[in-house]
């Protein structure tokens, strides 16, 4: 779900990782125009702007470009059509063949997107790379606002969303890319979060030949279901049972002195939560005792938030199997939880039950029946908005590698999930074949797509091209990552490590990622 950017940024510091000897020629960039293309497909302008001319959401284009523009009309199969009923819009960023590493990236969308991530293609410009990205086949902005979101209810605008849009970017840019330089990309990749992460898991199961490395972060890629938690968490958080931000300060300050030692180092923060025994109950009040005080400090929860907190950290259930929905909020993940209290399920889980699961606009989500309401949404939703095969084989056995991160503190997505989904993958396909192309790492106090706001201290830009570029290209596993810039402007990295491993601190300064090594715990 990208309820923030899907961009995170790659290390200046490591931009060697990505220079390329490539071919220093190209074609004039207004030539661009006049490409003939097939039906569906259009280009509306091609131009070329120095360097510093082209700002994205305040990002400067530090190399000169060529920046192509078009769109694509489709039709009810998301096939492009001449004069399609559906329209996707396209950007291409194109640097100078001088400044050309010879590689393309896609960059995917966030939340309902309907707006194209320029801020993250032109990071990835400015490291040289041909960047291409969309609004993923439809535009909030003829909506006139972002609660409610029209292209639900139209069939082939939900599939491209997330199961398609990006292909069909990646087949028109990509030939663009070839034309610009007279030679196509030596390699393809994907950079995506949250409903971006979705597309990515999309592209591995739908499209396994398109790209030869896929980033997926924070994915939503069980989107039925992550929509179905924050319905749970929304109806057993009103009322008395809600809690406020100072309330959940409260429980994540207590959370962490009981469990942050655990990895060996007091950083204010949980290494590995599911290490953590903690019990909530402990922080109710006493009979007769408020839950603050003289001066309105938050210093016990009530029977009733105590009961919604467990609700969150046990997760929906389906009252006719008795099997888990989707998984429960994480320990230490608590000073997040506002967006699950207020938000999220009017936002999203509200319009996905009223536009798709029951066509019906005055439909109420209180009403939801946790048994037999979970079998529509897995028959009516699942297929047009879910990525869980566990069979990406085919992904696989092109060459494909894949990695996803996650925040243990994500303020919107079970931290668990993509460990549950890794899971499945190795059970279906064998552990050794799904760690020769899959790597999950975990972070801890990370939120959605980087920082959660409450842990400042913590970095929330993850180096991911800096591992998954040498996988694909020299056939080097990744054995940890670089995590940089927290929040709060200090100078601290840390060290991601793959899943199951986490990082231990070995000697040395605790806020520099080279004083730990990864191993399991």
């Amino acid at each position: 779900m990208g309820f923030l950017r899907s961009g995170i940024l790659v290390s200046a510091a490591l931009a060697a990782v990505h220079a390329r000897c490539v071919p220093r020629t190209s074609i004039d960039c207004s030539s661009l125009a006049g490409v003939s293309l097939g039906a569906g497909y259009s280009i509306t302008s091609a131009e070329e702007y120095a360097a510093g001319e082209v700002i994205a959401t305040d990002i400067i284009n530090e190399i000169s470009l060529c920046l192509v523009q078009g769109t694509i009309s489709y039709g009810s199969n998301d096939v492009p059509v001449k004069n399609g009923a559906n329209t996707l819009t396209w950007n291409l960023y194109l640097p100078l063949a001088s400044d050309y590493n010879g590689r393309f990236i896609v960059i995917g969308n966030g939340g309902y997107a309907g707006v194209i991530d320029n801020g993250t293609m032109m990071e990835q410009l400015n490291l040289g790379y041909s960047a291409a990205g969309c609004d993923s086949g439809h535009s909030l902005a003829a909506d006139g606002n972002g609660t409610y979101a029209s292209f639900l209810g139209n069939t082939a605008e939900v599939e491209a969303w997330i199961h398609n849009s990006i292909a069909m970017t990646t087949t028109l840019t990509r030939e663009l890319t070839t034309e610009y330089y007279a030679t196509a990309p030596e390699y393809s990749y994907y950079y995506g979060c949250s409903t971006g992460g979705a597309q990515g898991f999309a592209l591995a199961q739908f499209y396994p030949d398109l790209f030869d490395g896929i980033y997926a972060g924070s994915p939503g890629n069980w989107y039925s279901h992550l929509v179905l938690s924050f319905l749970w968490n929304g109806l057993h958080t009103a009322g008395t049972g809600y809690m406020s931000q100072d309330a959940l300060n409260f429980i994540t300050a207590s959370v962490i002195s009981a469990c942050d030692s655990i990895d060996g180092v007091v950083d204010g923060l949980i290494e590995n939560p599911l290490l953590c025994d903690y019990d909530i109950t402990q922080l109710e009040c006493t009979s007769g005792q408020s839950s603050t005080d003289t001066n309105g400090t938050v210093v016990c929860l009530t029977s009733a938030q105590i009961t919604a907190a467990e609700a969150v950290y046990a997760g929906p259930k389906n009252v006719l199997t008795g099997d888990a929905v989707y998984p429960g909020l994480s320990f230490g993940s608590e000073n997040g939880w506002i967006y699950q209290e207020t938000i999220l399920y009017e936002d999203f889980t509200t319009l996905i039950l009223e536009e798709i699961v029951f066509d019906d606009l005055a439909y109420n989500v209180s009403s939801f029946n946790w048994g037999s309401d979970v079998s529509k949404v897995d028959s009516i939703a699942s297929p047009l908005i879910d990525e869980i095969s566990t069979n990406l084989s085919s992904f696989q056995k092109q060459g494909g590698k894949m990695i996803v991160t996650q925040g243990w503190a994500d303020q919107f997505n079970a931290a668990t999930w993509p460990i549950q989904h890794l899971e499945q993958l190795q059970a279906a396909m064998g552990a050794d074949t799904v760690n020769s192309f899959f790597e999950l790492f975990m972070v801890p106090g990370g939120g959605h797509c980087g920082s959660n706001p409450e842990y400042t201290h913590v970095p929330g830009t993850y180096n991911v091209l800096d591992v998954l570029v040498p996988w694909v290209e020299q056939g080097i596993q990744p054995t940890q990552m670089e995590s940089i810039t927290p929040p709060d402007g200090t100078n601290t990295t840390r060290k991601l490590c793959p899943w199951p491993k986490t990082a231990h601190h070995v000697k040395g300064d605790v806020d520099d990622w080279t004083s730990y090594t990864c191993s399991e715990s």
